[in-house]
């Protein structure tokens, strides 16, 4: 009989785009979108993305993780993947410490970003929502 390894999926959201984090035991591969972490750039977008990984040490080189993202732009794939990560960490471990390090880091690694763009108003979608005829005074 084959025991079923513990397995775990989080969520991480940022603008449009919603990023999906599945966490299992293993020897510590992270890939985003089939890709290895070493393998994203820049190498900014990599090191925002590592940093759930760097703060959760040794729990992060026992675990694998597959993160799937899509929508939006590449900072707002970065922001959602490193949150799902963050997220599937701390669901996995049940350790309250590492969610207050987290939070105590930066409260965006567990909490998605709530602002969305304003809706473009009525007569003038192309132009913006709040943009306005230039006046002339002549």
């Amino acid at each position: 009989m084959t025991t079923k390894k513990k397995q775990i999926q989080a969520i991480g959201k940022r603008k449009k785009a919603v990023a999906k984090a599945t966490i299992k035991e293993g020897k510590g591969v992270v890939r985003i979108n089939s890709k290895l972490v070493d393998m994203i750039e820049p190498d900014y977008v990599k090191m925002r993305v590592s940093e759930p990984l760097i703060l959760a040490g040794d729990l992060a080189k026992k675990v694998d993780i597959n993160v799937k993202v899509v929508g939006g732009g590449i900072w707002g794939q970065a922001d959602a993947a490193r949150t799902a990560i963050a997220n599937a960490l701390v669901a996995f471990s049940k350790d309250n410490e590492l969610k207050k390090l987290f939070i105590d880091y930066d409260r965006a690694l567990l909490i998605s970003d709530s602002r969305r763009t304003e809706p473009h108003k009525p007569s003038r979608s192309s132009a913006g929502p709040r943009r306005k005829k230039q006046q002339s005074k002549r």
